[in-house]
């Protein structure tokens, strides 16, 4: 039996050629909706969650049926339409290269800096499995911490983590799966605090984070990666200033 948190996924897309999925600068990719009690304005059907390029190429991102195929190339971002605040993210994802690194952001600013492509905000990390033995350091190959699902403050944003190393927190059990297959991500996100669930099981998670409110962003950084089935539920909002909350994108 379905709950109110079970969202059938909808990509509302207007194909161009070559399966680009940029039409203009805006594309639309995955749905939105709120719980059933606040769902009038809606009118019952959900909403599709629109994308904007921040500073990535046309081609940088394909649909391919329901499948978004991001290349890697350049590093860099595309950021939601709008902000959120409190939510459910529900995503899957599989890189398409060994070592491959990428990664949502939440509660982002999606403005990347003068040396550094990348926005501010938390980022829910992405590494297929073999980055550890491609980035070994003095002989030593990282742990396998490192690519299940880091949670951790970028561009001034801090955050206190469930399970340290160092500013980062690091997830108590390996659940992801190697290249060419579907991992799934289920992101709770509520008052400063997320919660990260890898394929079907809670392993990670921080709180107190300075930003509570921002964009989402997709990561492009430098390998193949493909998302299906990106859905989000909105929650009602909680208490947040305005130093809680990211600056709005121009």
């Amino acid at each position: 039996m379905r709950t109110r948190l079970v969202i059938f996924f909808l990509a509302v897309f207007a194909a161009g050629p070559h399966d680009s999925l940029y039409a203009q600068s805006t594309i639309s990719f995955g749905t939105v909706t709120k719980p059933d009690w606040e769902r009038a304005d809606l009118k019952g059907e959900p909403a599709s969650i629109k994308w904007i390029n921040v500073n990535t190429n046309p081609d940088t991102w394909k649909l391919k049926k329901d499948v978004l195929v991001c290349s890697g190339e350049p590093i860099g971002v595309m950021r939601s339409e709008k902000q959120y605040e409190n939510f459910i993210l529900h995503v899957e994802w599989r890189h398409m290269e060994a070592g491959g690194n990428s990664g949502i952001f939440v509660w982002s600013d999606a403005l990347p800096g003068k040396e550094n492509r990348l926005p501010g905000g938390v980022e829910v990390q992405m590494l297929e499995l073999d980055w550890v033995n491609q980035h070994k350091r003095d002989g030593v190959t990282p742990p396998i911490a490192y690519v299940h699902g880091e949670l951790f403050g970028v561009g001034g944003v801090t955050t206190v983590p469930d399970n340290p190393r160092g500013t980062r927190s690091k997830s108590v059990e390996n659940r992801c799966k190697g290249k060419g297959e579907w991992n799934t991500y289920d992101v709770v996100c509520v008052d400063g605090v997320i919660k990260l669930s890898v394929n079907g099981k809670f392993v990670n998670g921080i709180s107190q984070s300075t930003i509570k409110k921002g964009y989402l962003c997709l990561e492009s950084e430098g390998a193949e990666i493909e998302f299906r089935n990106l859905r989000l539920v909105e929650l009602p909002p909680g208490v947040t200033t305005t130093a809680q909350t990211a600056p709005l994108a121009r």
